[in-house]
């Protein structure tokens, strides 16, 4: 859609004002005992004025083509900070894409060379624009946009965020300390699930994943799964939170950099095994079902009390707002069982990401742009859809649900962020298909908790060499 504010300027009129000296046309002659005047040469007349005295300066219009991935958050929220950018910026004028799919919509203009000044789409997507683009070294760098004051207020964008979102692979993919991906609409992930059915059977919320299994006995009998997911997609944020618990910090960020053996280690063995045991409590229908098609039929297993526990992130409610659901139902969300005992739960936090393609033709503005996503006014408007800027103190603004799912760390989980460094294209070689979407394959039945483990360190051996 396209939005247009128009600049008028207002002409005004040019006086020229004539100064002829004084009387009228008739000449004086001077008195016989007055000497004459002799002229002035040094007095010179006041040049006309040509300025029109209620001319305004014109401004500069430019488009700014901005695409932006349609989530759970919905489409109205961008339209909204678009046109309250285009207020903010006069002569600007926002061309807004919002897609579900917003990758096959804007490639084919990409490929031909017509790139978006700002894109809006995150890692870890079947489509893997941004990790494509990423690893062919077609992005700008963000790093001074930290240092930009965001428009219309008195502080700096780094100073703004939420500590620790600019130190993760998540915004800084190549691990060299130079930002080109700018943090958005961060989500601490987890494990949603029905309160009112573990209160109305008595259940505890597991600490540990032998109470998991516990509980998975227990609600069995009763024929409810313990756990379903919408696509392999959502196991990303639920392996990250894994790992981490599985071995801390320095094994996370090992993995993360495919050190050599470090997936065949006793700390990720216990990953894959935990992975692998909670296939054998996963809801019959969930494999068929896991597509981007028909993705909502497993989360609705939650709101049927067809199964128990779904890993997801906090815009799952207002993605599900619509559907029908069980007498008594009311969202829980927990972290993650602690892998080891006596440790708290994790719980990843994922977050969008938004970039600017070093093709952009306008990229100062863009610039600009990426910067108001940072300010109250845009906060506010994603906030009412659901969507949270890591901006420090936004918490504190929430209430019902969201104020629950913010508060996960409040409540002793452990944090994680970050994802796998970058790496030059490897053909054939993807470690999201091959960690994340073998999922599928490990629940059906098709392939062994053990041939997976190894494929995924056959994957990181290749990817090793090819790390930016």
């Amino acid at each position: 859609m396209k939005r247009k504010l128009i600049s008028l300027l207002l002409a005004g009129s040019m006086v020229a004002t004539m100064f002829a000296g004084c009387g009228d046309k008739t000449e004086d002659t001077p008195d016989e005992n007055q000497q004459a005047e002799e002229p002035v040469d040094d007095v010179e007349t006041p040049p006309a004025d040509t300025t029109a005295p209620e001319e305004s300066e014109a401004v500069e219009e430019q488009t700014l083509k901005v695409a932006a991935f349609e989530g759970g958050y919905g489409a109205e929220m961008w339209t909204k900070v678009a046109e309250a950018f285009e207020a903010s910026h006069p002569g600007v004028t926002v061309e807004l894409t919002v897609d579900k799919k917003i990758e096959d919509v804007i490639s084919p203009s990409m490929k031909a060379g017509d790139y978006p000044d700002v894109i809006h789409c995150a890692t870890g997507r079947e489509a893997a624009m941004t990790e494509t683009l990423t690893k062919e070294k077609a992005l700008l760098a963000l790093t001074d946009v930290m240092d930009m004051t965001v428009p219309g207020e008195s502080v700096t964008v780094k100073d703004k965020v939420i500590p620790g979102f600019f130190d993760t692979l998540g915004t800084n993919p190549y691990g060299d300390g130079v930002t080109y991906y700018a943090p958005m609409f961060y989500s601490p992930c987890g494990l949603f699930y029905n309160a009112g059915l573990l209160n109305e059977k008595g259940w505890e919320v597991p600490k540990t994943w032998d109470e998991m299994w516990e509980l998975g006995d227990k609600a069995k009998a009763e024929n409810i799964a313990l756990f379903t997911y919408p696509t392999t997609g959502y196991f990303d944020a639920f392996t990250y939170a894994l790992l981490a618990s599985a071995g801390g910090a320095d094994f996370y960020n090992s993995c993360m950099t495919y050190e050599d053996g470090i997936w065949e280690s006793e700390n990720a063995t216990k990953v894959f095994e935990i992975i692998g045991k909670l296939a054998e409590y996963t809801e019959g229908t969930t494999v068929a079902n896991a597509n981007d098609d028909n993705f909502t039929k497993n989360q609705q297993l939650i709101l049927d009390n067809k199964a128990i526990f779904c890993p997801n992130g906090t815009w799952l409610p207002g993605e599900m707002a619509e559907a029908p659901r069980a007498d008594g139902f009311e969202w829980g969300m927990t972290a993650l069982p602690a892998v080891n005992a006596g440790e708290n739960g994790s719980s990843f936090t994922f977050f969008e990401q938004m970039w600017i393609p070093a093709a952009a033709e306008n990229q100062d503005m863009a610039k600009e742009f990426v910067a108001y996503m940072y300010s109250d006014e845009a906060a506010a408007i994603f906030a009412e859809s659901g969507a949270i800027q890591p901006i420090a103190g936004m918490s504190d603004t929430l209430e019902g649900e969201n104020k629950m799912f913010y508060s996960i760390y409040d409540n002793g989980a452990t944090a994680v962020m970050g994802g796998f460094a970058a790496t030059t294209p490897v053909e054939g070689v993807s470690m999201a298909d091959t960690l994340f979407g073998t999922v599928n394959s490990i629940v059906s039945g098709d392939k062994t908790v053990a041939d997976w483990q190894k494929s995924v360190e056959e994957v990181s051996d290749q990817l090793r060499g090819a790390m930016e």
